[in-house]
């Protein structure tokens, strides 16, 4: 009798035992969760609603600052159309890049040296490449002009001039945005099954048919992934902004994010910073919003 009353115990002891063990194991990550992230996202949402300043006390002002945003603010519409035209450099970089992994795909002599050429500025320093872009489109002595007045043209002053700086940026970004796509569709198109092409080959589908047909759906989960990344990306960015022109000329590189990281850090609007960094994540959550509604017509898993 005894005993079998002493194993139940020590069981529920082991129990009790592993089960503390297991929430010591989890303790350090749900700490860093708390701290890192839900105690900022809470506090953000606060500010938002006071005028809180670095160094000064915090008054409460309701949705002033958002309605400050949305109505007496043109620099938010104005950098949130920059932060837009700078993202449509997405479409062009998944295009490009999937061209370039449809060509990497085949089977040739230096595949993996042009893999890693490709790849190679995805894990390079952003001021580095900032500075290699600052050169190349120099108006005076830059690679490109160089090359476009040979041709007999004339070239602009590509990051000085508010018509062609945000095109010299996208150029700069679809260049540098192409490793990790390029890497993802290739990975993609290595599991399309060869089965499909053979078949196709059968009943006298060409190349463009098959290319419609077998590889865009196949690759589309890849495609699907890309386009939402990158879209968070672009709607986020500002470093290469920073970099390249510093938000200029005449705020025509400004993006909305760059502009919330001039209010809070240079003049210390930290309440109506917040606020803005609320009217962004409402956008990018929109945005991803209609793009999973959307991809129920053209991503197929199977």
């Amino acid at each position: 009798m005894s005993a079998n009353t002493v194993k139940p115990a020590k069981r529920k002891s082991l129990y009790r035992s592993e089960k503390w063990w297991g929430f010591l194991f989890i303790a350090p990550p749900f700490i860093g969760v708390l701290v890192f992230l839900l105690y900022p996202f809470v506090n953000s949402l606060y500010m938002s609603f006071t005028t809180f300043n670095f160094g000064q006390p915090a008054d409460f002002t309701g949705v002033a600052n958002y309605k400050r945003a949305l109505t007496n603010d043109p620099l938010v519409w104005k950098t949130l159309w920059n932060t837009f035209y700078a993202a449509l450099g997405v479409p062009v970089s998944m295009i490009v890049s999937l061209i370039i992994a449809l060509l990497l795909d085949r089977k040739l002599r230096g595949r993996n040296f042009f893999r890693m050429m490709f790849f190679l500025p995805t894990i390079c320093s952003m001021v580095a490449l900032a500075m290699i872009w600052q050169w190349i489109f120099n108006a005076d002595f830059g690679l490109l002009n160089y090359y476009l007045s040979e041709l007999g043209l004339n070239p602009p002053a590509w990051l000085v001039d508010e018509k062609w700086a945000m095109i010299a940026i996208i150029i700069q970004g679809v260049w540098g945005g192409m490793g990790v796509s390029i890497i993802l569709y290739l990975a993609a198109l290595g599991n399309v099954p060869s089965s499909l092409y053979e078949a196709a080959t059968v009943d006298g589908a060409g190349g463009w048919n098959k290319f419609i047909h077998i590889t865009v759906p196949g690759i589309s989960p890849v495609t699907f992934f890309v386009l939402i990344t990158s879209l968070i990306g672009a709607l986020q960015d500002f470093p290469r902004f920073q970099l390249l022109t510093g938000g200029g000329p005449n705020y025509s590189t400004t993006t909305i994010v760059y502009y919330l990281y001039t209010i809070a850090f240079e003049y210390s609007e930290m309440g109506y910073a917040s606020a803005i960094a609320w009217f962004i994540g409402i956008i990018i959550m929109f945005v991803i919003l209609i793009n999973f509604l959307l991809s129920k017509r053209w991503v197929h898993y199977n």
